[in-house]
């Protein structure tokens, strides 16, 4: 099941279009300001951003994300203004659509965007294995340092995550990878760091 995670203000629209994504099969995560979506990001398949959240700017959201994540992103915005178009996509977003809108379009659209990228495994994983194997699929192909994977799993809360527990994870991951079909491989380069490779 693929996650989407939805940042929208309007609380009746994202009510509207949670329960609908719900309905077509897919796992919701629905905010409503940048700063919720940008702790949540990594657990998600895709997310659909408003332009203009309570706390910023979703174009400006994007840009950040895009650091680190490379889900699809689709942008909702009242305005059709093509400077504003072309901004979002130059911003790292791969669609955009005005309000109103059709929800059967939206669906189709979400479903373009994830054909783009692998299935993710369907395994039984903590938490904390979950938000790695996100965070190595969402860089796959790029080798991630330990260091830059310990900041990335360092929980806002403050929960700390070090470098034993880190080996662990992966050896675990790896573990329930090598044993389910069809998924990728966790790559490790001595002295660099591990990447995902799709099989």
């Amino acid at each position: 099941m693929n996650t989407i995670l939805l940042a929208e203000d309007d609380h009746t629209l994202r009510k509207n279009i949670k329960m609908s994504l719900e309905t077509e099969g897919y796992n919701v995560i629905a905010v409503s300001t940048t700063e919720e979506a940008e702790e949540l990001a990594p657990q998600a398949d895709l997310l659909i951003l408003d332009v203009m959240l309570p706390d910023g700017s979703g174009i400006d959201l994007c840009k950040r994300l895009r650091r680190t994540i490379k889900a699809p992103v689709i942008f909702l915005t009242s305005c059709d203004d093509e400077a504003d178009i072309i901004r979002g996509l130059d911003s790292g977003g791969d669609d955009y659509m005005t309000k109103p809108f059709r929800l059967r379009e939206l669906f189709s659209r979400i479903r373009a965007n994830l054909r783009r990228i692998p299935d993710v495994p369907q395994l039984d994983l903590t938490a904390l294995e979950q938000k790695l194997l996100n965070y190595l699929m969402q860089n796959r192909g790029q080798f991630l340092t330990r260091d830059q994977i310990l900041e990335y799993l360092w929980d806002s809360k403050g929960a700390f995550v070090n470098d034993n527990t880190l080996s662990v994870n992966i050896s675990r991951l790896r573990e329930k990878l090598n044993n389910a079909e069809g998924c990728g491989t966790i790559v490790t380069k001595r002295g660099i760091g591990y990447k995902w490779t799709d099989s």
